[in-house]
């Protein structure tokens, strides 16, 4: 048992030993890698500190511009808001003008073709009529006279048909 105890400190002792060696090599890894990890930022310091320095400075610089830019850009599509209502204004305007135009065209020529058909109806009663009742005495006449001279003829002994026939449609329209 003794000698179990004995192994027992040495393994413990080896593991110790082990820890320790392992715990250093630690240190050492960690301390190369401290040593690169400084070097890169000092390299980045160096290099990209000047930048970011030069970026601050020249957005500083715009910073300004970039309001003025955008106080333009607000201006304007104010401008244009504006003008396009009154552009639609104008649009609308005309074509409620043009829609009354042509309304009153519409009604101008119906009151045209009204009266044309009106004037029609006013010559057809009171010259059409009368000349087709006059043509119809005179047709009614030359009928009369015809038949006469024809009666007569028939009594001179001449039993020929001269008479000429009238159409009974022309007689009287």
């Amino acid at each position: 048992m003794d000698n179990l105890l004995i192994i027992f400190i040495a393994l413990t002792a080896a593991a110790i030993l082990l820890q320790a060696g392992l715990l250093a090599g630690m240190y050492l890894s960690m301390r190369k890698t401290t040593a690169r990890l400084e070097s890169l930022a000092d390299e980045v310091k160096s290099k990209v500190l000047p930048t970011v320095d030069t970026a601050q400075a020249t957005l500083t610089e715009i910073r300004p511009n970039i309001a003025a830019i955008v106080a333009n850009v607000k201006d304007t599509s104010t401008s244009v808001r504006d003008e396009i209502q009154r552009v639609d204004a104008a649009v609308n305007d005309v074509v409620d003008r043009a829609r009354l135009q042509i309304i009153r065209a519409d009604e101008m020529l119906t009151r045209t073709f009204d009266r044309v058909e009106h004037t029609s109806d006013t010559v057809q009663k009171t010259v059409m009529s009368p000349v087709r009742q006059f043509s119809g005495v005179i047709h009614g006449v030359a009928a009369g006279v015809e038949y006469f001279f024809a009666g007569r003829r028939r009594e001179n002994g001449r039993n020929r048909e001269t008479r000429r026939a009238v159409p009974q449609d022309e007689m009287f329209i």
